[in-house]
């Protein structure tokens, strides 16, 4: 196990969704081959979760790993057999073995399906879960599929309640149900928060960071994606039933500043000097799930955190991760644990 005790390079995660996408992950990951979009547009960083799809493409889907020879170590495997070394005794305390976020990267080449997310106390309730699924976006960039500029939907507008949602997703009026989210074009650096319950969806050509909590609860309320492809039941509702998704929603509305002044973050400069300059892209004190920085490093930066972990990825550039008189060399594409 000693040999593992130092920053973990790990593997490529590519996870299978309902969208097509991931051309632009696979060009930021090098991919030497002609990159492609196609049915894994997401990479999954750090993951202890494992994917709910209806058909496993791999076994252990969702699961990050690193390489050892020509076999696989799972993450998980690693923080089992030694959780208070690889988390802290203060986390495993409080969550077990489990990190408590999940991170991805996405690119979405096409829009995807409105959908929510419970909070923990819905999670609780339905699906008996200690996690629901709070989450935030951070956008690196994107492209321009069709005429259109890359966007986000989130929030309902004013005059949704319960039973004219339920009435638009039975007669799957897709229309009116976009049309009742506010839609946001986006921006690189721009970060939102997406409180569990919040409607939303990515738009196509968005390429961002998500981080959330450790689930992979997703409710969906269109039968079919916008490319024709039908969606089974079981990831529509997620095992609750068609009845109890309309629980998931939290039918607050806004207006459009609003829902801006309400959930989209504002990075605040925490440090800057001739070598290193650093944002607080989601302060972790005030939201509960989860933090992230941004770190642009000149020079050098030192990681001194005691009893805490660290999920790294290198978003652009290239350097190294020096440790105990040893040292991992990380370029772009790199996600560190």
């Amino acid at each position: 196990m000693l040999n593992y005790l130092h920053p973990l390079k790990l593997s490529s995660n590519r996870v299978w969704r309902t969208y097509k996408g991931g051309k632009l992950l696979e060009d930021w990951q090098g991919v030497k081959n002609i990159s492609t979009d196609g049915d894994f547009p997401e990479e999954w960083v750090a993951s202890v979760t494992r994917a709910r799809n209806v058909i496993k493409h791999v076994q252990n889907e969702g699961l990050s790993y690193i390489k050892s020879g020509d076999s696989r170590i799972f993450l998980s495997d690693l923080i089992n057999s030694a959780p208070d070394v690889f988390l802290g005794k203060e986390h495993v305390e409080k969550y077990g073995c489990n990190l408590g976020i999940l991170v991805k990267l996405i690119d979405s080449a096409e829009r995807l399906t409105i959908q929510v997310h419970p909070d923990s106390k819905i999670a609780k309730e339905l699906f008996h879960s200690q996690f629901g699924k709070t989450e935030a976006w951070y956008i690196l960039g994107g492209r321009n599929i069709g005429q259109e500029l890359p966007y986000i939907m989130l929030g309902f507008k004013p005059g949704m309640n319960k039973e004219k949602w339920k009435q638009l997703f039975y007669k799957q009026d897709i229309k009116v149900m976009l049309s009742s989210l506010h839609k946001f074009y986006i921006k690189p650096g721009q970060v939102f928060l997406l409180e569990g319950g919040v409607p939303h969806a990515i738009g196509p050509g968005c390429f961002l960071v998500e981080i959330q909590e450790p689930t992979d609860y997703t409710i969906r309320v269109e039968r079919t994606t916008p490319s024709g492809k039908k969606i089974p039941d079981m990831l529509c509702h997620q095992g609750i039933g068609f009845n109890n998704i309309f629980e998931c929603f939290n039918y607050q509305s806004f207006s459009r500043q609003e829902t801006l002044k309400r959930w989209l973050l504002k990075p605040i400069v925490n440090y800057q000097s001739d070598f290193t300059y650093e944002e607080i892209l989601i302060d972790g004190k005030r939201i509960p799930y989860f933090g992230m920085k941004s770190l642009l490093i000149y020079n050098s930066f030192s990681i001194r955190s005691k009893n805490i972990f660290s999920i790294i990825i290198v978003i652009s550039g290239n350097g190294k991760v020096i440790y105990k008189n040893k040292s991992m060399v990380i370029n772009k594409g790199d996600k560190i644990f």
